[in-house]
């Protein structure tokens, strides 16, 4: 072996580009873990500016400092973008961060919020104008906007989000809209309008069957206003061949029912 002279060169040579390799890798870690390199700079800019020139509304520099910097790791080439993202992701009323760097020592983070539509469920929880449920602090939320309650399933939330836009549109013209909607367990669908009334629909059989039957209240809703005035609590539109109506007029305190059968 040793008499090889051929062998022995390519052997001194492995051993040489592999000290060599080693040294250039030492350079290269020495080199970024030098103190310039050390992140200086962290800039949170917002995706969608006002018109007023306003960015941010709820996430703020103490949140920020409190929640997502202490989960920072790394300097300039070596901090994770994915966990950077993530720690800001952490933050409340963050809906989604992006993370650039700047040479030599700075992070571009972007950041949009969620934008509050109401309140999700009986656990606190919001709803935003995406169909995103998220955890926030309720009251900065009403600050915001008169919220909504909307209610479903677990994983029904864009879905029940559609729907409620859907009976927005189709209520406003007769000067309606909805303050709740729900969405049952058993898939039945119920909504409360903002003069009080709650109008139940039940279950979808096909493609038409809520918005027909929301179409046949509002072609008797006129009259029923001007029999009943703002005394109609319960409308019930399940049935094919009519509905049913609780009303109690604050005058007399009667209540006054009309049922008809075949409800589905």
């Amino acid at each position: 072996m040793w008499h090889d002279t051929k062998l022995m060169n390519n052997t001194a040579n492995a051993l040489f580009g592999l000290v060599l390799f080693m040294l250039l890798l030492s350079g290269v870690w020495w080199v970024i873990q030098r103190p310039v390199f050390t992140l200086r700079v962290i800039k949170v800019d917002a995706v969608n500016v006002g018109s007023d020139g306003s960015g941010l509304r709820h996430v703020n520099p103490l949140t920020i400092r409190n929640t997502a910097l202490p989960r920072i790791r790394g300097n300039f080439f070596t901090a994770n973008l994915d966990a950077v993202r993530a720690a800001f992701e952490a933050v409340p009323w963050v809906r989604r961060a992006s993370v650039q760097r700047e040479w030599p020592n700075k992070l571009i983070v972007t950041l949009e919020e969620h934008v509050a539509l109401g309140t999700w469920g009986e656990d606190g929880r919001l709803i935003s104008v995406k169909g995103d449920v998220f955890t926030a602090n309720l009251a900065e939320a009403e600050d915001d906007a008169d919220l909504i309650a909307l209610n479903g399933p677990e994983g029904s939330e864009k879905e029940v989000l559609a729907q409620y836009l859907e009976f927005k549109n189709w209520f406003a013209k007769i000067n309606l809209a909805p303050e709740s909607v729900n969405y049952s367990s058993r898939y039945a669908w119920g909504l409360k309008l903002n003069n009080g009334m709650q109008v139940e629909l039940g279950r979808v059989q096909d493609a038409n069957t809520l918005k027909s039957r929301v179409d046949k209240l509002m072609q008797v809703y006129p009259q029923l206003l001007a029999s009943l005035q703002d005394s109609i609590e319960n409308v019930d539109m399940r049935y094919p061949n009519g509905l049913a109506l609780r009303s109690s007029h604050s005058n007399i305190g009667l209540k006054k029912q009309t049922k008809a059968s075949g409800k589905t």
